[in-house]
């Protein structure tokens, strides 16, 4: 584990911090290919917060706060997920992205699978999950993948937009 890195408890009074932070971090991207900068609202964000097994960490780099992340963890079926991962602006494409995900494996060792979705379009992250940190993607949601995903537009006709379509990726751990 990089010694530099630590996954800090968000406090209930940083939440709202945290939102802002994330929705900056999303937007980058977003507004960059769409021209767009309504990514998330808070609902989904606070759904994740309060999914059961959420835990919520500000990621903490040299002891400077560079991000957060919420990860969905499964005491029981040890099958984990990543709802929310993010690097402020200014912390991209610095490398350390690899030692975070790194960090947050050795934290939950008895992991057997790692989940997350990311959208079609974000080949940052795409070339992050799979390049780096070793995930497969396992799924492709999008209007012609029907019945998986409520997302899905029924009428082939309708225009969907980038949040419709996205990855969904997969780590198997080793046992």
């Amino acid at each position: 584990m990089d010694k530099n890195i630590l996954l800090q408890p968000t406090k209930k009074s940083e939440l709202t911090e945290f939102k802002k932070g994330l929705k900056e971090s999303f937007e980058v991207a977003v507004i960059k290919e769409f021209g767009e900068c309504n990514v998330i609202s808070d609902e989904e964000i606070e759904k994740s917060f309060n999914t059961l097994g959420a835990e919520i960490y500000n990621i903490i780099y040299s002891e400077q706060k560079v991000g957060g992340v919420v990860l969905n963890i499964n005491n029981e079926t040890q099958n984990n997920s990543v709802e929310l991962f993010y690097l402020y602006p200014k912390y991209h494409n610095l490398g350390i992205g690899q030692d975070i995900w790194k960090t947050i494996e050795e934290k939950y060792p008895k992991t057997k699978v790692w989940k997350l979705v990311t959208p079609y379009f974000e080949k940052r992250n795409i070339n992050f999950y799979v390049n780096k940190c070793g995930f497969h993607i396992v799924e492709f949601i999008n209007k012609y993948h029907k019945g998986k995903n409520k997302h899905n537009k029924v009428n082939d006709n309708e225009k969907i937009s980038w949040k419709d379509e996205f990855f969904v990726f997969e780590k198997v751990m080793k046992s």
